[in-house]
């Protein structure tokens, strides 16, 4: 085969050298084997620097298949991911990990999954899958997979699980780095989650719990997603510690996607003073040296991975390079679609809206209170609430003027009781919207101000075996997710249309919720403190338990 070779010349963004200069690259076969300096910089723009690296996300949270998430990242100047399948894994197991391989392999883009080390998540939930200590080796034995995924289990990783320790056991006999989940753990209980080997944390939400966790060894990826946003509270850590800080979306709706990416931390990160080369450490060099990808950082010998931008203020991408192939050039992806079939567990029966009622006189309540979710905007935390209930005829009803409002999780994998409760901050003063992408398990969890409104919105979701809805009256919209209830098959761009659409709709029921779909998707996440809902009920995150019917108390 005949070689493929060409030059690139431009301002050259050494980050090992902390210097810019005017050089020429050679690009021979996919790598680069010669960077000649031909003086300093000639005149402003034309910058050639690493691409970025989403060093945590779950590519199912955008909605798109992994062939689709990189036509759309591309753009940014995103090369790389490192992307944990676990939301997949919980409706389809194995094979959900191995769709997210296969697929991902169809496209030019570097996507480096990890083995999912809770699935389930919890036993408190029901999910569609279980993958147990021989399953999670069998995965990090594949040279696909780079690590060992989020550990949320940190009470079993403190307890000393047998189960939990196997999965630890195995990564390190393989020497994978193994990344961590434990949102509020400081001092003596998160020195002994580190020292059992966990080398990551994205769920600090505070100064105070990230300097804690740098003490004892961990390094700390600064999220900012479509719901989840840390970036502000823990940004002046990457002054004081360059070497140890990355950047993450964690979870990232299509519409926000289309918008940035990695690009928009760095340019954000510059704009506050922060040094350019510290932020590109962040962005680019140090997930890939943590993880070990397979990935160039602009040396004789790496891989032609790199971008091209005007400026390095705002950060918009004229060219990504991926194996010296152009996959993006002026906003236009040149990653074309790749066909896909869906894969899916769904076995879910339409609902009534009798099914939906909440009987006071069994719901939780102290001293004539109930407990409520309240929902942050830009956080996963919630928070717990004891609130005096609106009853109607024995029933606890919903009451839009103190903005509390019912929500339920109906499971999608067979039929059960719907768990129900209620919550604030959503603000919506008409209609529902619903989605089965609810994490971690992914069942429907819906919100709405009326009974009828609710049932509609979980019907449409299960109408499509999985999607997102919105419900106005006799407005109805659905967003259909086919592939594991999760994702679209269809072209990202069409699908991040379809979404801003549904999403603009949700707002026009009244909630100031930046994203009400992602929001929503957190608020069955039990392993996130501190009021949640599953599918078998009201949870108390900070006791990790239950918080018992009233029928339950009394027996």
């Amino acid at each position: 085969m005949a070689q493929t070779s060409f030059k690139i010349s431009g301002n050259l963004v050494d980050v090992w050298r902390k210097s810019i200069y005017h050089a020429c690259l050679e690009i021979v076969d996919g790598k680069i084997q010669s960077i000649q300096k031909t003086g300093e910089p000639i005149q402003p723009g034309n910058y050639i620097l690493p691409g970025f690296v989403d060093a945590h996300v779950h590519i199912e949270s955008s909605m798109l298949i992994p062939s689709e998430f990189a036509r759309l990242a591309v753009v940014h100047g995103t090369i790389a991911t490192v992307s944990d399948p676990h939301e997949i894994a919980n409706v389809c197991g194995l094979e959900g990990v191995e769709y997210m391989i296969n697929n991902g392999k169809k496209v030019p883009f570097k996507f480096n999954f990890g083995a999912p080390s809770c699935v389930p998540a919890t036993i408190f939930e029901t999910a569609g899958a279980s993958l147990d200590a021989s399953a999670v080796k069998a995965l990090l034995e594949k040279p696909e997979i780079k690590y060992l995924s989020e550990m949320m289990n940190f009470p079993g990783v403190l307890n000393q699980d047998e189960h939990v320790m196997q999965k630890i056991r195995a990564a390190h006999a393989l020497n994978k780095p193994i990344d961590g989940h434990a949102p509020g753990l400081r001092g003596a209980t998160a020195k002994a989650y580190i020292e059992a080997g966990i080398s990551t944390d994205h769920e600090c939400f505070t100064i105070e719990e990230a300097l804690d966790k740098l003490e004892h060894g961990m390094k700390i990826i600064i999220r900012e997603g479509s719901a989840a946003k840390n970036f502000e509270a823990l940004i002046e850590l990457l002054e004081d510690h360059p070497n140890l800080i990355m950047f993450c979306s964690d979870d990232k709706h299509p519409d926000s996607l289309e918008a940035g990416h990695m690009n928009q931390l760095c340019a954000r990160a510059v704009a506050k003073g922060i040094d350019l080369f510290m932020v590109l450490r962040a962005a680019s060099v140090n997930p890939v040296l943590h993880y070990d990808l397979d990935m160039g950082l602009l040396c004789e010998g790496d891989d032609a991975d790199f971008i091209v931008t005007d400026d390095l203020i705002n950060f918009i991408i004229k060219q990504t390079y991926i194996n010296g192939q152009l996959v993006a050039e002026n906003g236009k992806s040149l990653i074309a679609s790749v066909p896909e079939i869906a894969i899916n567990q769904f076995d879910c029966a339409a609902i009534a809206e009798k099914d939906l009622v909440v009987a006071a006189n069994a719901y939780p309540s102290i001293e004539g209170k109930i407990p409520v979710m309240e929902a942050l905007d830009g956080q996963l935390i919630t928070n717990k609430l004891w609130l005096e209930p609106t009853i109607e005829n024995e029933l606890l009803v919903i009451d839009t003027n103190r903005d509390i409002l019912k929500m339920v999780v109906v499971n999608r994998y067979h039929a059960a009781p719907i768990a129900k409760c209620f919550i604030q901050n959503f603000g919506f003063k008409r209609g529902a919207i619903a989605s089965s992408v609810a994490h971690d398990s992914h069942n429907i969890v819906a919100v709405g101000v009326d009974d009828a409104s609710l049932a509609k919105a979980i019907n449409l979701v299960i109408q499509e075996r999985g999607g997102v809805s919105a419900v106005d009256g006799q407005l109805e919209s659905v967003l259909g997710l086919p592939v594991a209830g999760l994702m679209s098959t269809d072209d990202g761009y069409q699908v991040a249309a379809a979404y801003t659409k549904i999403d603009r709709m949700a707002k026009d029921l009244g909630s100031s919720l930046q994203a009400p779909f992602m929001t929503l998707s957190f608020m069955a996440l039990l392993v996130i403190p501190h009021l949640k809902l599953s599918d078998k009920g009201l949870f108390d995150g900070d006791n990790f338990s239950f918080i018992p019917l009233v029928q339950d108390q009394a027996s």
